[in-house]
């Protein structure tokens, strides 16, 4: 009787099938893609569903994307670049309250998260899910909005700055 050798056939087909998944491009995914460049820019698209697919398999609602939100997470994420520290969150100017004013919020319910050297998406999302404090923020039962922005400074010790603005109505 013959015995015929599948092993090498098995490889062959096994590579072949991983291969057929990758991506034709060779593009990284958004979640994949390095903050640490001067041009980069957080897909908000990509942060909601990620954040509120977390959300949802947590009993909360989804979050959409907020234009106005990402702007005040845009300065705050600059501020703490210019200054290399994530501290400078805390300075006056920079509080959440003051820039929910200048969009013309006062009253709006909102919470923040903000960090400094998570490079990727995927790296700051699982950084602030594994925070109790981070992941409180993400999982704030009032948030229906986000909005999120990164900045980079070459000279500070973090390199990449996070500012992830949620708000809803009070609860």
């Amino acid at each position: 009787m013959n015995k015929i050798r599948l092993t090498p056939l098995v490889g062959l087909l096994a590579a072949l099938l991983v291969s057929a998944c990758a991506p034709n491009n060779g593009e990284v995914p958004a979640f994949y893609k390095s903050m640490a460049r001067l041009d980069a820019s957080v897909d908000q698209a990509i942060a909601a569903q990620m954040i509120s697919q977390y959300r949802v398999n947590n009993g909360l609602q989804p979050l959409t994307v907020d234009p106005a939100l990402g702007a005040i997470a845009l300065s705050q994420a600059r501020a703490m670049a210019a200054a290399g520290s994530v501290r400078t969150s805390l300075g006056k100017e920079q509080k959440l309250s003051a820039r929910m004013a200048s969009i013309g919020e006062p009253e709006t319910h909102a919470v923040e998260n903000v960090s400094g050297g998570y490079r990727t998406l995927a790296e700051a999302f699982s950084g602030w899910r594994e925070s109790p404090k981070h992941n409180k923020v993400m999982l704030d039962p009032a948030a229906t909005r986000l909005g999120l922005a990164t900045a980079y400074s070459a000279r500070a010790k973090h390199k990449v700055f996070w500012s992830l603005v949620m708000a809803g109505q009070k609860p």
